[in-house]
């Protein structure tokens, strides 16, 4: 952004929409930060479950912001995905993987609660980042506000935690690791995201815990369930579903109009500008003294 001219150059776009990338940085830190801290209060079950709430409120923002309207297909995919997260959940409680104290149970689950709705507000910002202007604005952006803010709030609120931190060549080591895993996860999730849809990554996302699931079991013995395999391949079944067939745009508000007119004749009308991978856009073109009715494909 810094050598890029025109238009799309880092002080041009500050110059334009800066107080946005500021909000969607802010709102980004804190998801990462309240699910993190929510480990400290309640279970690790609460938090798996919990944090599915990220996919209705994906849904809902993509509904009312976006215009995304889904079909029968994708609501059963996405039950069907839950279900399978509630079944490792269920593996977890079996084989008395319960990980975290518990103690303030209601404080936890509210953060999870909370991390999980600035989870869903930043997907939904990124896709339309993503899909209407830049993926390289919107990495630049997010690691120019991101850093800066969280930067501020690690020197106000976790000093003293950090000084507690025995630091060796294996801690930093660690610290690097997971440093490289989030640049790859931010890297990658645009390209994504601009390829299929927020709610789509999200559904995606829930084979997280049975990935990490897998190392730990080699790493720190975890025990085994077969529920976990139960878990997983529900998770894939419920992904294939939802990608079984494509969501639809409506771009434009007279779409709800024709939409609701079944007495017209049918028309086919051409698409407007590039269609994205798995959605159909749709463009009414002139207005004709009987009102068409709108066949989407």
């Amino acid at each position: 952004l810094f050598i890029t001219t025109g238009e799309e150059n880092l002080l041009a776009i500050l110059k334009r929409r800066w107080w946005k990338y500021m909000i969607l940085g802010i709102i980004d830190i804190e998801a990462n930060y309240l699910v993190v801290k929510a480990y400290q209060y309640t279970t690790l079950t609460s938090v798996q479950l919990l944090d599915c709430f990220v996919i209705p409120v994906v849904i809902l923002l993509s509904w009312f912001f976006l215009l995304v309207r889904y079909k029968a297909v994708h609501f059963i995919g996405i039950v069907v995905c839950i279900l399978g997260m509630g079944c490792m959940a269920g593996a977890d409680v079996l084989v008395g993987r319960q990980q975290g104290a518990g103690e303030n149970k209601l404080i936890g689950d509210l953060l999870v609660l909370g991390g999980a709705t600035l989870y869903g507000i930043s997907n939904v910002c990124e896709e339309y980042i993503v899909r209407n202007l830049s993926r390289v604005e919107f990495l630049g952006m997010i690691g120019l506000f991101g850093s800066f803010f969280s930067g501020i709030q690690l020197a106000i609120m976790e000093h003293k935690e950090l000084l507690k931190v025995p630091w060796d060549w294996q801690i930093g080591l660690l610290y690097v690791g997971f440093s490289a895993c989030m640049f790859g996860l931010y890297s990658f999730m645009p390209v994504v995201i601009k390829k299929t849809s927020a709610t789509a990554v999200n559904l995606s996302l829930l084979t997280a815990d049975l990935y990490s699931l897998f190392c730990g079991l080699f790493l720190f013995h975890y025990k085994f369930s077969g529920l976990y395999l139960l878990s997983f391949f529900t998770i894939l079944v419920g992904l294939v579903l939802y990608s079984s067939t494509s969501t639809y745009v409506a771009q434009d508000p007279r779409v709800y109009k024709q939409f609701r007119n079944p007495s017209g004749p049918v028309v086919d009308l051409p698409a407007t500008g590039q269609l994205e991978p798995s959605v159909t856009y749709t463009s009414l073109g002139q207005e004709t003294e009987e009102e068409p009715h709108v066949r989407v494909a």
